[in-house]
């Protein structure tokens, strides 16, 4: 319950400024709904997606060409087959009262990257109480060090256990379905290492899949989303103190994919 003193007059939601940055998608507007109907001030920045050839480029320089093209094999055949989780997918939505659809009254202004210049010229005209990132590009960190109030992430997996990519699949690959979920937490300049500040734990369907997992976990976890821009807007941000191992993960290899689907139903 948000206090008296930090509501409007007008609207009952809390006042402060918010900028959403994203690439857009069904996921990020689950979110960015559910973030609109409890902020007063919500303004996204949403990027262009980035290109397939820069995605591969970029991967095959830390990974290898044999596992950066098995990647993309997987992302292209999941791509294929999400048409066949719809129903599923519906589900999710009405379970918890959430929409994917984008809310015209949500101000949104098109960027190329959220680490250009055009960016942080739109941040600090905007000048935000807070930064929340949902499905964008990483933050350079000669981005993020122009970003003067609190930068949030919102990840689709338990860190520090699963940083990175398909937390969610990985957790049910891994044995360790009690960690599938997912985490809100401080931007610093790694991949998912900042100061953990609410994580929400959710059982999977066993319906679901790739295609599902990412929507079960954003829209269970919204409420730990506006509990962590309540924090950042009323200054009052407690990190966590989680303790674990920590690994970074990445989309599955198209073999890997498969084999596991195979012989264990999880794709």
């Amino acid at each position: 319950m948000v206090d008296a003193q930090h509501e409007t007059n007008t609207t009952g939601k809390q006042p402060g400024r918010v900028v959403i940055m994203t690439a857009g998608g069904e996921n990020p507007w689950i979110m960015i709904n559910a973030l609109a109907a409890r902020f007063d001030d919500i303004v996204v920045l949403q990027e262009q997606p980035e290109s397939k050839g820069l995605f591969l480029r970029r991967r095959a320089r830390k990974l290898g060409w044999p596992m950066a093209l098995g990647q993309l094999a997987t992302m292209v055949a999941s791509r294929f087959g999400k048409r066949f989780t719809r129903k599923r997918a519906h589900e999710i939505l009405r379970l918890y009262g959430a929409s994917a659809t984008p809310d015209p009254r949500v101000p949104v202004r098109q960027i190329v990257s959220v680490n250009d210049n055009e960016a942080v010229a739109h941040i600090r005209e905007l000048a935000p109480k807070v930064v929340f990132l949902i499905s964008c590009r990483m933050l350079k960190p000669a981005a993020l060090a122009q970003i003067p109030c609190p930068v949030i992430n919102f990840h689709a997996g338990i860190n520090p256990r699963y940083r990175g990519l398909m937390g969610g699949y990985w957790a049910r690959v891994s044995h360790d379905v009690g960690n599938f979920g997912a985490t809100v937490h401080l931007v610093d300049e790694g991949v998912d290492t900042g100061s953990i500040l609410y994580q929400s734990r959710q059982t999977p369907d066993p319906r679901d899949t790739m295609h599902t997992y990412p929507l079960l976990q954003t829209a269970a976890s919204t409420d730990i989303a506006i509990a962590a821009l309540d924090d950042a807007l009323k200054g009052r941000l407690r990190p966590l103190d989680v303790a674990g191992p920590s690994q970074q993960w990445y989309h599955p290899p198209i073999w890997t994919w498969l084999w596991t689907g195979i012989r264990r139903d999880i794709w």
